[in-house]
């Protein structure tokens, strides 16, 4: 689930290894190109965190950000 804090929107993935965690971090790099919004993100081995929000509005949760939240979990 996306916890929204520091106005940020913010989760976490966990995956059996990191082919698995960087396949999903692929998908999610085309998705974001489709929607022209680009996340911060972290992976370690076998966990991919995601943050968003939208730069253009001072850094802020924006309805541009719940879409592309709602894109990326339909990828799994």
């Amino acid at each position: 689930m996306w916890q929204e804090e520091n106005n940020q929107l913010h989760k976490t993935f966990m995956f059996h290894n990191f082919s698995e965690a960087f396949a999903f971090m692929t998908r999610v790099a085309m998705l974001a190109e489709q929607h022209n919004h680009h996340p911060y993100w972290t992976n370690v081995w076998n966990k991919v965190e995601i943050f968003l929000n939208t730069h253009d509005a001072g850094n802020i949760v924006t309805e541009k950000d719940h879409a592309l939240a709602k894109a990326i979990d339909a990828l799994l």
